[in-house]
């Protein structure tokens, strides 16, 4: 990527250590977040998507831990910051919606308030003014009766009004990155599509950086410019987004492809991968998807695949594009 990398995301390594053993749930990440941009991660439950998120975020607790690699926003290491350190920087310079706002807002204290409370943390500035801004940022995600809802409690609100509330606590203090865990999956289509157009426009009116993680590829081909595609903790395939589903190269990535319904298909079923995400305590030798891939070879169940780049920007971790002249994006 040629634009301005505000999240830089460098072999992330997050493991969560058991009475059975070390998960590998986040397994040398490696993300590059340009400025004003969306990035998808998308991938099956289980995969390392909201691993990768919340040691982003510093939200990793025991038995959990990030063990390697680095996180640098906006230039500054956040890898290691202590918790006083941390909680400064979150929800001020980088901030997260999480998938099920009814959990996530407290149903004793209105909503209004909420969100006002995350600028008088990180701001210096009065009750009255953080109000005002809380309204306006109430206003321009579309939320109806701005004053009236500051003082309703998330009970009362549908779950497409929650959401609102969630995006516009993400963004009331204008992060440069906002984290969006499968922010619609809960909502009806109108209400989701309503929800992603409001994510664009605020990232465009605002520069804010998305990291949009998701498990639908229809979302991720409407409003994403490029996508990581995870599996068992890692990236087995990245690119932008108009290549990825142009040129589809990882068998993963076109499994996933064929299990969306198309309207100019005629099947009794629909196409699904064999298999399930495997153990992460007892991962294959070799590739992590080799146990359900069709094209898996000898090799692939005793080495392990690095990130090929097939183009510029288009890397697969599969041995078929191992081929000369191939340039190895990891390691």
């Amino acid at each position: 990527m040629s634009e301005s990398i505000v999240l830089d995301i460098k072999n992330l390594r997050s493991h969560f250590f058991t009475a059975k053993g070390q998960v590998p749930a986040v397994d040398g990440v490696s993300i590059q977040v340009p400025e004003g941009k969306i990035i998808g991660i998308v991938g099956e439950s289980g995969c390392g998507k909201s691993m990768t998120a919340m040691s982003v975020m510093g939200l990793l607790r025991y038995p959990g831990r990030v063990v390697g690699g680095t996180i640098t926003l906006d230039g500054k290491d956040i890898t290691h910051l202590r918790p006083k350190e941390i909680s400064k920087v979150r929800g001020n310079e980088i901030s997260m919606i999480f998938q099920e706002p009814m959990t996530s807002l407290n149903p004793v204290y209105p909503v209004g308030k909420q969100v006002r409370e995350a600028i008088l943390l990180h701001q210096k500035v009065s009750k009255e003014e953080a109000k005002e801004r809380v309204l306006d940022i109430f206003r321009a995600v579309g939320i109806s009766e701005p004053e009236k809802r500051y003082y309703s409690y998330p009970h009362q609100l549908s779950g497409g009004l929650r959401q609102r509330v969630m995006i516009g606590m993400a963004m009331v203090c204008r992060p440069k990155v906002m984290i969006a865990d499968e922010p619609t999956t809960a909502l009806d289509v109108t209400i989701e599509a309503q929800i992603l157009r409001l994510m664009k426009k605020l990232c465009q009116e605002q520069g804010t950086s998305i990291i949009l993680i998701t498990h639908n590829m229809g979302v991720v081909a409407e409003v994403c410019d490029y996508v990581y595609v995870m599996y068992a903790g890692k990236v087995m395939e990245q690119a932008e987004t108009f290549e990825l589903f142009e040129r589809t190269s990882h068998p993963y990535t076109q499994g996933l492809l064929r299990s969306i319904p198309r309207l100019d298909e005629k099947a009794e079923r629909l196409y699904t991968i064999d298999g399930v995400v495997p153990n992460l305590l007892h991962l294959p030798k070799g590739c992590s998807f080799c146990t359900r891939c069709s094209q898996a070879e000898d090799r692939c169940f005793a080495e392990k695949p690095r990130l090929y780049e097939t183009s510029e920007g288009h890397g697969v971790r599969c041995f078929l594009y191992e081929g000369e002249g191939k340039v190895c994006l990891d390691e």
